[in-house]
């Protein structure tokens, strides 16, 4: 697997596979061509049929067009077999010909790939690729989780993920004391402020759940207006995690360094879902993206409150099963309805996934490694209808 990097990369939403990832791959061609004089780009399933509301073409044409004009051709009802986000580079000559074609696909949470035995960008860097294997090593090793990711990031993973927990801290704050309405045709309004103030005023117990609605409303709506966020795997789910994390870490005072050990084995879920299925909702719809990462948020709260290994394994299995199936149908194309509210959703999901495990013993009959299996398939099963094409579902309304 790869470092789990670049399951938190730090960037502007509101789309990882739609707009960091497209625009990564420009940046890209462009190296390979800085002289060129035209380029032409063809946007496939997914891209095209999402990417004007998700903003692809404007993270393209804004690397590309400073250079020389650019054509973008739409093309939604052309999947090609290895993934349904692709695009092809190509430099377009004075007589219309085309010059060095590159077909590259956003793969989910901004990673880029060139197809089933190329990876674009990242070595690996974990030997250990299920999650029963990394328990056997703790069990083995007397070892936590986020042990076993330094062991294998090396010490300087910490100050990363220092810098990851201060983004999302930040966009949080931000979300919170932002208001309006958030762009595009839906006239959507912000409700994260509102959602903070109401919260305030209820007592203990209601209070601790409305503050974490309002906290993973404050990211999705920073994500979804464009802001600097942290896919958490991805832009469509940037809210959840920190939510949690901002939550537990300002009502329970856990130490920042608790914080970063509980981000570390948050990132080792997120790496394990992506390597063993999928984090790109037009793969295997919502269930890859929000599923994940209330799983990821599960994890690293059941860490935080002293869970065992198998705790916390128990945890993020709960997270995502009772995720399974979840469609991926943005109204419109744009990461905003139903996409916001399933973040706060999946929050509060996560926590009581995390309660939950606590009580047990953390012994269970399904573990999370099938859950993987058992979503990557229930994805590929659905129709494409229901997979960030806004051709089914609640984008039909």
């Amino acid at each position: 697997m790869e470092s789990i990097r670049h399951i938190y990369r730090i960037g502007i939403g509101p789309s990882s596979s739609h707009t960091m990832a497209p625009q990564s791959a420009a940046k890209m061609y462009l190296e390979r061509h800085p002289e060129a004089k035209a380029f032409d780009v063809i946007l496939y399933g997914s891209l095209a049929a999402t990417g004007k509301g998700h903003m692809t073409d404007v993270a393209i044409l804004r690397v590309l067009e400073p250079q020389a004009p650019v054509e973008i051709h739409w093309e939604p009802h052309t999947r090609l077999p290895f993934h349904p986000n692709a695009m092809r580079f190509a430099v377009r000559r004075e007589d219309g010909s085309i010059h060095d074609p590159w077909t590259v696909y956003s793969v989910g949470g901004g990673a880029l790939s060139e197809g089933p035995n190329d990876a674009v960008e990242h070595r690996r860097v974990y030997p250990l690729t299920t999650m029963d294997d990394i328990i056997q090593w703790c069990r083995e090793t007397g070892c936590s989780l986020w042990e076993y990711v330094e062991q294998n990031e090396g010490p300087e993973i910490w100050d990363y993920l220092r810098r990851v927990w201060q983004v999302m801290q930040e966009s949080v704050e931000r979300g919170i004391d932002h208001e309006g309405v958030l762009p595009g045709p839906l006239g959507l309004q912000r409700k994260a402020p509102i959602y903070y103030t109401k919260a305030k005023g209820y007592k203990a117990n209601l209070q601790s759940s409305g503050l974490v609605y309002a906290y993973a409303l404050a990211v999705s709506e920073e994500n979804a207006s464009g802001g600097i966020i942290v896919t958490a795997p991805t832009c469509g789910s940037c809210g959840v995690l920190p939510a949690v994390l901002y939550h537990l870490g300002h009502n329970h005072t856990f130490s920042e360094e608790r914080i970063l050990h509980a981000l570390a084995t948050a990132g080792l879920i997120g790496n394990l879902a992506k390597k063993n299925a999928s984090i790109s909702g037009a793969d295997v719809g919502c269930q890859g993206e929000v599923g994940v990462a209330s799983a990821m948020a599960a994890a690293a709260a059941c860490q935080l409150f002293g869970g065992s290994v198998s705790q916390i394994e128990y945890a993020a299995e709960m997270g995502l099963e009772h995720h399974l199936g979840m469609t991926c149908d943005p109204v419109c194309g744009l990461v905003q309805i139903p996409c916001i509210e399933r973040n706060a959703f999946a929050a509060a999901r996560a926590l009581d996934a995390n309660f939950y495990a606590s009580l047990s013993d953390g012994h269970h009959r399904v573990s999370f490694d099938r859950v993987l299996r058992v979503m990557k398939q229930t994805g590929h099963d659905l129709p494409s209808l229901y997979k960030e094409t806004s051709e089914g579902g609640l984008a039909k309304l």
